[in-house]
């Protein structure tokens, strides 16, 4: 029986075809994967995120103790600021890929993967030398509002000023006379914010978000266009582009690994990794023949395997056939070309820049 979030009677009412996600019944799309991935671009659109678990650690030690679970640095975070970082397993493999809010030293808040919350608690609490973490995973509520409107949408009905709230900082307040972290984060490369609310409270706060953002065309947005939208910015997805076999390195997030912080979880072998030099890459590539590249297509260098295609899709705001994948460090400098066999037919690529879609 899949799991199902509070604002599940809300997906079902505005039409919402649900499928299974990681073990939650969740909406793919409500009117169409284009459309809403079209919306969220040029207005708004409103992304249940509530399947997304919380751990908590608090108390005195809190951010000592959840600084060495991951490879990003919250002591040199500010109070208000949330870090994007990886949880590592000893030979630098990805544990999850998270994002980790410092409230105070003494409060930390570190939000995971659906698919991974209960294997992410357990790591947690295995590996936590001081503070004993919390899993909060079912006392928030998570709604996405992203697009370049979602910023006045939100203000509009907040309690307060959220002008100083830049990027990757958040603040505690009213949206709609309803309690949440309101964060300026997302996952889809536009503007807005991702408010955690009480479960009872979703529904009206769901709801006043799309009554509020009639005018600029908010939509209720499905997996399906959270998928296209993060894979033209090159957001690495869980299972997909990152798992335990691939290091943060590899992946192209050397950015969020900071080696000279002091002890983490898999920083040795990321040191040794460094020192020897990668052997693989992750790359954005484009295709130059038609085709739609999907995950699991084997990647072609002289008609041999060299790996396989971990996301990819036909994006609706590049209008280009476009995929990420792991490529010999041979084959992945901007330019370099191999081929993706598509049910048996090989399909020139070309390495390119990314992110594939830029903002503005």
């Amino acid at each position: 029986m899949a799991r199902t979030t509070p604002l599940n009677a809300a997906h079902r009412k505005l039409g919402g075809r649900m499928v299974d996600f990681a073990g939650w019944d969740m909406p793919v799309q409500y009117t169409g994967v284009i459309q809403e991935h079209e919306a969220v671009r040029t207005g708004v659109g409103l992304f249940d995120v509530s399947h997304m678990g919380e751990i908590e650690f608090k108390g005195p030690g809190a951010l000592e103790t959840a600084n060495r679970l991951i490879t990003n640095d919250l002591a040199k975070a500010t109070d208000g600021q949330a870090l994007y970082a990886g949880l590592l397993n000893p030979a630098g493999g990805f544990v999850d890929d998270v994002v980790a809010y410092r409230f105070s030293p003494e409060h930390i808040f570190i939000c995971v993967n659906a698919a991974n919350r209960e294997k992410d608690f357990a790591w947690m609490k295995a590996n936590a030398k001081g503070v004993v973490p919390v899993d909060r995973s079912d006392d928030y509520a998570q709604i996405a509002v992203q697009g370049p409107k979602g910023f006045a949408l939100v203000q509009r009905l907040a309690n307060k000023d959220l002008q100083g709230v830049a990027t990757y900082r958040f603040t505690t307040g009213q949206v709609a006379g309803i309690d949440c972290i309101i964060s300026r984060t997302g996952y889809t490369g536009e503007d807005g914010f991702e408010l955690y609310c009480p479960p009872a409270k979703a529904e009206a706060l769901w709801f006043a978000l799309l009554e509020a953002g009639k005018g600029d065309g908010a939509v209720p947005a499905g997996l399906g266009a959270r998928d296209s939208l993060r894979t033209e910015m090159k957001y690495a997805l869980y299972g997909n582009d990152i798992d335990d076999q691939h290091t943060p390195l590899e992946a192209g997030l050397g950015w969020i690994v900071k080696l000279d912080k002091g002890e983490f979880i898999g920083a040795e072998a990321l040191k040794a990794q460094k020192a020897k030099g990668l052997s693989r890459k992750l790359v954005g590539f484009e295709l130059t023949e038609p085709g739609v590249p999907r995950a699991h297509y084997p990647i072609l260098v002289d008609g041999q395997k060299v790996g396989e295609v971990t996301s990819g899709t036909m994006g609706p705001s590049v209008k280009k056939a476009i995929g990420i994948g792991y490529v010999p460090l041979s084959h992945a400098a901007e330019g370099s070309t191999f081929h993706i066999d598509i049910r048996g037919r090989p399909v020139a690529a070309r390495v390119v820049k990314t992110p594939f879609y830029q903002r503005g």
